[in-house]
């Protein structure tokens, strides 16, 4: 049974449904599954003891969403640490890995929400009817505990990537 919820998250101002629960900072992240292109399934629990971050956006293939990806890409080199960033959308694995090849995106990985979108509606961000993801960002400590959650209030803008890092530095 799936949980539609009003939301603060707007698109040009319009409001959206999202289908899932509302993560809060101390929540127990949930678990699920997504796919990564010919490789098998991943999941939370694959993903072992690192810090974690989901870069959740809508497309690759829109402007905002790529300098979003580009943006944690830059980031994640100038961090030491245990630490993985994956960018997460429903767009087909061979688009993410395209628009990674030619924006020289080396440093995040890819989840494909395409089949199932077990990830949007896990964590609250699955666009009712769309089969798109809302934009957010989700910081996860070692333990898989919610540390940071941003469910960015117009889709069509980027996160706060200032208090996203100030967490993930915190924790590496």
């Amino acid at each position: 049974m799936s949980i539609e919820r009003d939301s603060a998250v707007t698109l040009k101002g319009n409001p959206i449904t999202l289908i899932g629960p509302e993560l809060k900072v101390g929540d127990k992240a949930p678990d699920f599954i997504c796919d990564q292109g010919l490789m098998p399934k991943v999941s939370l629990t694959d993903m072992g003891d690192s810090v974690k971050v989901f870069n959740v956006i809508l497309s690759v293939d829109t402007p905002v969403c790529s300098a979003q990806t580009r943006r944690f890409n830059e980031e994640a080199a100038n961090i030491n640490g245990n630490l993985k960033i994956y960018t997460v959308s429903s767009d087909l694995p061979f688009a993410q890995k395209r628009f990674c090849g030619s924006e020289g995106i080396d440093r995040v990985e890819n989840i494909s929400d395409y089949l199932g979108n077990n990830f949007g509606s896990a964590y609250g961000i699955l666009i009712k009817d769309k089969g798109l993801l809302a934009r957010a960002v989700f910081v996860l400590d070692k333990d898989n505990t919610v540390k940071h959650v941003e469910y960015v209030p117009e889709i069509a803008s980027e996160p706060n990537f200032e208090a996203a890092l100030s967490v993930i530095k915190s924790l590496v």
